[in-house]
């Protein structure tokens, strides 16, 4: 029997008998499922029930040792059982501050994602409880650590996102989204999350990951990753709808510019955003500082202005300071599910492509649409200044580089 089943064996007989036994007879009865396993028996018990290594052994210990002595009965060597709710006092509930002042010595404000609920320290466990011994906190670096888990942090990893020196107003500019984005979505405006996702190769190229096969064969992919002259590459774009949880991706064949990407936006909104809102009189779309939706693109404008004449929508632009793209909704809530998704699986051609986007979901709930566009779209387009001058464009106070307005423009202007 799998070691899997063995512990799910094992987990289901503790679960029933759980209910009806006492502290002494939960760690006896361990003990004996332990020993009737035999090698690494006590790991497996461990890993069904959850008690603790210590204990299964000090129950085996009672077992050779012929402790016959009821549970609830004193004796000398092993006390009466505990009452319920007896045993130590959490630190955090008998320490009044150390939570306020472990959480001053990580502090998150300037680590990590601070849009993200989920927070790190760079500050090993063993650092920390000195410091907090400093304080007068007198705790181990374990206590720490389980501290840590319960205020929501985790041990991670480096990752590479960081574009650039960190902007001064970064964290003013995560503060002034939230907050315009909390605005929409409070008088039910749409606001979505846009990107590109990286260019794939089209064909039978090696993609990172494992999918399930027959032992012994895997299936075979081009051992050079040179792209094909006829299929190419494809650039996904993508458009994540913070509110409804779905997202669009418009999956081009041609360069990724800034007429793609807002030809992307009008598709969402007319395959999927219109019918959602059908009372919608502004947008909000939030955004990376660069590439074809970038801050400075002035083609990117322009093509904003020509969707909100075609729809007479108001559109708002919020985008995320240099360096912090990786903080973009869209890439931890739609392009990673993507990536799982055909995680494995050669991208052969765009038939394939497009289904694996349309068929990602999530147990969250999840939905990804997903449509070929084989229109054409050329580099290098100039905008004059006085196409420029011709835009209702509208500043904020508040870093009108990143955060604008575009209103439609009269029906006989345009």
């Amino acid at each position: 029997m799998a070691n899997s089943a063995v512990i799910s064996s094992v987990r289901q007989k503790y679960h029933a008998l759980a209910p009806f036994l006492h502290e002494k007879a939960r760690r006896r009865w361990a003990a004996c499922e332990a020993l009737a396993l035999g090698r690494g028996g006590i790991s497996v018990v461990v890993a069904a029930t959850k008690l603790s290594h210590p204990t299964i052994r000090r129950g085996i210990a009672e077992l050779q040792a012929g402790d016959d002595s009821p549970p609830g009965e004193t004796q000398p060597d092993h006390p009466r059982i505990r009452r319920p709710g007896g045993g130590r006092y959490s630190i955090a509930a008998t320490d009044r501050t150390l939570l306020r002042d472990l959480q001053r010595l990580i502090d998150p404000a300037t680590r990590g994602d601070p849009m993200s609920p989920l927070l790190w320290t760079c500050k090993s466990t063993r650092n920390l409880a000195d410091a907090l011994a400093e304080l007068g906190h007198d705790l181990s670096h374990q206590t720490v650590s389980r501290l840590l888990v319960e205020l929501g942090y985790s041990l991670q990893a480096n990752r590479k996102t960081l574009e650039g020196q960190d902007h001064p107003d970064r964290d003013a500019q995560f503060e002034h989204i939230n907050r315009k984005v909390r605005s929409l979505q409070r008088r039910g405006q749409p606001v979505v999350s846009v990107d590109t996702k990286k260019k794939e190769l089209i064909g039978n190229y090696k993609n990172p990951g494992q999918e399930w096969e027959p032992r012994g064969r895997p299936r075979p992919v081009k051992s050079k990753d040179f792209p094909d002259k006829v299929k190419g590459k494809v650039a996904p774009y993508g458009v994540y709808d913070q509110t409804t949880n779905e997202g669009w991706v418009n999956v081009g064949i041609s360069h990724d510019t800034a007429e793609f990407a807002v030809e992307s936006i009008r598709r969402w909104w007319y395959r999927m955003g219109r019918s959602v809102y059908p009372e919608a009189k502004e947008l909000l779309i939030t955004a990376d500082s660069g590439g074809s939706n970038g801050s400075r693109n002035r083609l990117w404008k322009v093509s904003l202005q020509d969707l909100a004449d075609e729809t007479g929508l108001k559109i708002a632009v919020c985008h995320f300071p240099p360096g912090t793209s990786k903080w973009n909704k869209i890439e931890h809530r739609m392009f990673c599910h993507i990536t799982e998704n055909w995680r494995g699986r050669p991208l052969v051609d765009h038939a394939v492509v497009v289904n694996l986007i349309g068929s990602t979901q999530t147990r969250t709930g999840l939905r990804v649409e997903a449509e070929l566009d084989t229109n054409t779209y050329e580099n290098g387009i100039k905008v004059t200044d006085q196409e420029m001058e011709s835009l209702r464009l509208k500043r904020d106070k508040f870093h009108g580089d990143w955060n604008y307005a575009i209103e439609p423009r009269p029906k006989q202007y345009s």
